[in-house]
């Protein structure tokens, strides 16, 4: 903090005083101060100047801009000065006013961005956002389950499931995969996976093991899925839920011999049959994403739970 001789003498300019007051409320910027004080800005610029060579104000890079505020902590005699203050200056009340407005024209401009993207927010780039990011959040609502990742590859997924579930068994039918799952769950520091080799027709699991099932874009690798379907029942917990994402049914032949698809995709009403005669029930089915590019592939997204 600046000496007592040094504030006070900042202190005993009226203007100075008034700017102090207003930063002791809110971060603002120059033209802000400007707009209130009905100053000009080589003015003000001079003032801001001045406090922040006596240490009573401080300030932040905001994109073109720097926002001031009170350099923190000031101490308990500066404070009360200021309050003091506030009562006996006469314009305090109409800088508090002008402050307000300026505040609501910077809500207004923020308002004023979403108004514009209103309706096609999630098609546009947003820094930040992400479906990893939302995967994480949504995790954190996730009770710890016993969950089977099925098809469960390299286990991208089952390493994000492992933040939260009680335990994550990882099946998949390539040893080559299974190892490198392993590799990564150890380069990890994760203990909680239990890597499986096995076929999901034929689940390496007992009945009843599990509260969640979660095939991702796996089922359709299978030979008969309502085989894999049927074997996910077995070994849900009475209560427990299937997840399912999978590739909306399309016409791309080349996806047999690319990605070693043995379905090209399912419609909603395929698999709600198959979820039916596997014995599932409260069944929901929906699409959730189409690509931009061609094919245009879509993703389906399917929920249904083992009666208890």
């Amino acid at each position: 903090m600046a000496s007592i001789t040094k504030t006070l003498r900042m202190l005993a300019d009226a203007n100075r005083l008034r700017i102090l007051l207003l930063l002791k409320e809110e971060e603002l910027s120059v033209a802000e101060l400007q707009e209130i004080l009905a100053m000009g800005q080589s003015t003000i610029s001079t003032h801001l100047s001045q406090l922040k060579q006596a240490q009573l104000v401080e300030d932040r890079r905001i994109g073109k801009s720097n926002l001031y505020r009170l350099s923190a902590p000031q101490g308990g005699p500066f404070n009360g000065i200021l309050a003091a203050a506030r009562s006996e200056t006469a314009e305090a009340e109409q800088d508090q006013a002008s402050m307000r407005r300026v505040l609501k024209k910077r809500q207004d401009k923020t308002r004023a961005f979403f108004d514009s993207v209103a309706g096609r927010l999630g098609k546009d780039y947003v820094p930040g956002k992400s479906w990893k990011s939302l995967a994480e959040a949504l995790l954190r609502l996730m009770p710890p389950l016993v969950v089977a990742d099925l098809g469960a590859g390299e286990g991208a997924f089952a390493l994000l499931l492992a933040q939260r579930a009680k335990k994550v068994i990882a099946v998949d039918a390539s040893a080559k995969m299974i190892e490198v799952g392993r590799e990564q769950a150890q380069r990890n520091g994760v203990k909680n996976i239990d890597y499986r080799l096995g076929d999901m027709e034929e689940l390496p699991l007992a009945d009843a093991e599990v509260d969640l099932v979660f095939f991702s874009q796996s089922l359709h690798h299978n030979l008969h899925p309502e085989r894999a379907l049927a074997e996910a029942h077995r070994i849900l917990r009475p209560g427990g839920r299937i997840v399912i994402l999978d590739l909306v049914k399309h016409r791309f032949e080349e996806a047999r011999e690319m990605y070693a698809d043995e379905w090209l995709g399912f419609s909603e009403s395929d698999l709600e049959s198959m979820l039916l005669s596997a014995g599932f029930s409260s069944i929901e089915t929906t699409v959730v994403d189409k690509e931009a590019e061609t094919p245009q592939f879509q993703t389906l997204l399917a929920s249904a739970d083992k009666p208890g």
